[in-house]
């Protein structure tokens, strides 16, 4: 009876999906090669992200978002590097927000999860990410955070003013959703405040609710990131 019952259960699992976007054009870089493509200990940091998904106990579908001009691109290094996946691929467009919207639009208006990445955080865990998809099952949006190190300050009319970091939360992805919740959320009109998924959900009137991050979950866009992706990485194999 029990394993009947544990039967029932996986059934009733929301399918999952990972939205993963890497429209960017790496112009922080100062590299031809979109950051992206940029290898980190032997791989393209993209195939890195990817993988993460790929490797979890239930894996999810994945939809990647790339320029189009990078698709073929994208291919060739696959083959390259032998990383064979069944992904689907979508053009991304103009901003970050079009990208995502663009992705969405291959994913049903349902109860299916979506954990939305950006392609150039390769080092967000298996933890964190299960922490998402298990407070997005539970019906609310799921942000990845961390707190800051550093010392905050506000800056307003040329003036400076210490702010509480305790008050202050550092975002990450994979920010986590109900699928038919963020459409719907895309479907409102592009706004500059649109900095990412949880500010798009915000601006509908989505309430945010945040889980634990890892602070290796950093967003590589230039050369010293790629570098202390690479320290950070090494430090993770050897834990």
């Amino acid at each position: 009876m029990a394993n009947f019952r544990h039967q029932i259960a996986i059934k009733m699992q929301p399918k999952r999906f990972a939205l993963v976007v890497a429209a960017g054009s790496g112009l922080r870089m100062g590299s031809d090669t979109p950051k992206q493509f940029m290898e980190l200990d032997g791989l393209p940091v993209l195939m890195r992200t990817i993988s993460v998904f790929l490797t979890l106990r239930d894996i999810p579908e994945v939809v990647l978002v790339l320029p189009e001009a990078q698709i073929t691109t994208w291919q060739r290094l696959c083959k390259k590097h032998h990383f064979e996946t069944n992904l689907q691929i979508v053009p991304g467009g103009s901003t970050r927000f079009e990208s995502v919207k663009n992705g969405l639009e291959l994913l049903p208006a349902d109860d299916s999860l979506v954990a939305i990445h950006d392609g150039v955080r390769p080092l967000v865990t298996h933890e964190v990410v299960e922490r998402c998809y298990a407070m997005a099952a539970r019906g609310v949006c799921a942000i990845p955070v961390v707190n800051p190190v550093e010392s905050v300050m506000i800056a307003s009319g040329g003036k400076f003013t210490p702010f509480p970091r305790n008050n202050v939360l550092l975002v990450q992805t994979p920010q986590t959703f109900r699928s038919a919740t963020i459409k719907q959320c895309y479907n409102q009109p592009y706004s500059e405040l649109f900095t990412d998924d949880a500010s798009v959900a915000a601006a509908c009137g989505v309430e945010l609710h945040t889980v634990e991050g890892n602070r290796e979950n950093i967003k590589i866009t230039t050369p010293a990131d790629l570098l202390t992706a690479r320290v950070l990485l090494q430090a993770m194999k050897t834990d």
